[in-house]
């Protein structure tokens, strides 16, 4: 059966672990022999091939055993870089996404006025308006005596 999107996490779980109990007999191995040589549980071994859950590290051993470790390179290919990332990166490896969510909410709120802000743009030597209160860090014009 081949693995389609469609499929649920636990069907492609049953295909990927009938595949490795398929390996296992065609390599002419028990299930205790490939448990022995992978260095994991026969009970474990049984869980994989039946597709009930198993730990990366354990279908990584398993498949070494069977000499299938091969498929995971053609399963997950490393990505080339585009020539424009290669470009910015000048020989490092990307290590982070750059999220835009926090330049859209940025340009967002440029237009927005905050709440208390004056509605005047600030000039020198304009004295605040009588009864608004100095802006927070602003000093006294007024000497203290």
């Amino acid at each position: 059966m081949r693995i389609t999107s469609d499929l649920t996490d636990a069907a492609i779980a049953q295909i990927l672990g009938a595949r490795i109990g398929r390996y296992r007999i065609e390599a002419g191995l028990t299930q205790a022999e490939l448990s022995e040589q992978a260095g994991i549980g026969k009970r474990t071994l049984e869980r994989v091939e039946a597709g009930r859950g198993a730990e990366l590290v354990t279908v990584i051993r398993v498949l070494r055993a069977l000499n299938a470790l091969d498929g995971f390179e053609r399963l997950l290919p490393e990505l080339p870089a585009s020539p424009i990332e290669r470009l910015g990166l000048r020989g490092r490896q990307r290590q982070r996404v750059a999220h835009p969510r926090g330049r859209r909410e940025a340009t967002e709120r440029a237009g927005e006025v905050r709440e208390g802000a004056p509605t005047q743009p600030w000039t020198w030597g304009v004295p605040p308006v009588a009864g608004q209160a100095p802006a927070k860090g602003a000093r006294s014009t007024k000497r203290k005596t």
